[in-house]
């Protein structure tokens, strides 16, 4: 079974904009169920179907497929909860890791946080300057939860 082991941190200063060139990311979710979630995206001109089940520490089961981004359109316009998360997702290499840093945009303007998967939830890895607290616990920090709860609205 495919898992993802994730941790997230809220990002300090603008040093690691130099790093990486932002891509657009739309995504929205069919269903954010405690046990699972069904996201739909639409990133760099191709569609994907995520489900995730329910977060243990820091890993869940995650399954993605891609599907055509004419399906991905029409199910973010018509099946998913709104407001949509509009993002900005940066990919920047620090050590052997690549770090995810997603700046939000819409209703959630205003927030930036990084992402790391690791091979396993003890591994051990260095933080680069820009990484602020560790919000990988806080449940208001999912993007099935920024859906629901707009950081703009926290």
């Amino acid at each position: 079974m495919p898992k993802e082991i994730e941790r997230k941190f809220l990002v300090k200063g603008d040093s690691w904009r130099q790093l990486a060139q932002g891509s657009v990311y739309r995504q929205g979710y069919i269903s954010t169920q405690k046990e699972a979630t069904v996201r739909v995206r639409i990133a760099n001109n191709q569609g994907y179907l995520t489900i995730k089940g329910k977060s243990e520490k820091y890993t869940r089961s995650e399954f993605e497929y891609e599907i055509p981004v004419a399906d991905a359109q029409e199910m973010l316009d018509t099946l998913c909860d709104r407001p949509l998360i509009e993002k900005l997702r940066y990919k920047v290499e620090f050590g052997s890791l690549v770090w995810e840093i997603d700046e939000f945009d819409g209703a959630n303007k205003g927030l930036i946080i990084a992402e790391v998967e690791l091979s396993d939830e003890h591994q051990q890895f260095e933080l680069p300057d820009w990484i602020g607290e560790e919000v990988s616990d806080d449940p208001r920090y999912f993007n099935s939860n920024l859906a629901k709860f707009p950081f703009a609205e926290w």
